[in-house]
């Protein structure tokens, strides 16, 4: 934790094929040791998928994914007085597009499709119809803080 004062946040730049800045962050999100083309390269590809499936622009299918994904509330853990507890907090918008972003890309990494590019693509494709494995992580953390909500009151 810093203890001076707060890291500024940097300004992630649109990508090229889109303009989109959201598209941009999921690049980097999908980045792994610094192979951004490489990134590029898997989006684009999922994207051209999306497309050809559904015959819509995929941007908007990706960003309705993203709405279907992103968890409204969660749960932290609270020390007080010798026990820890699972209190419920709001998210805050920043964290719920990361945490949507996160969970999209490990629950593509996790299917049995061949290349990533189709993976992601197919997870992108279930979860704007509101299902597959990443809009099952976000039930499962709204569930968790559902069921916490009597230590609600432990919230600072």
């Amino acid at each position: 934790m810093a203890r001076r004062r707060r890291a500024d946040k940097r300004e992630v730049l649109p990508d090229a094929k889109y303009g989109d800045v959201v598209v941009a962050k999921f690049m980097n999100t999908v980045m792994s040791r610094g192979k951004k083309s490489a990134a590029e390269q898997i989006v684009y590809g999922s994207f051209d998928m999306i497309e050809k499936k559904t015959k819509k622009n995929p941007v908007e299918i990706f960003h309705n994914a993203l709405d279907n994904v992103k968890p409204h509330i969660e749960v932290r853990s609270r020390r007080v007085g010798g026990a820890t507890y699972q209190v419920p907090v709001e998210v805050r918008p920043e964290r719920s597009q990361a945490l949507a972003l996160r969970w999209l890309i490990t629950a593509a990494r996790a299917r049995a499709e061949r290349t990533m590019a189709h993976r992601l693509s197919t997870e992108i494709m279930e979860a704007a119809e509101n299902r597959g494995t990443a809009v099952k992580k976000r039930e499962d953390t709204h569930k968790m803080a559902e069921a916490n909500r009597a230590f609600s009151h432990y919230r600072w």
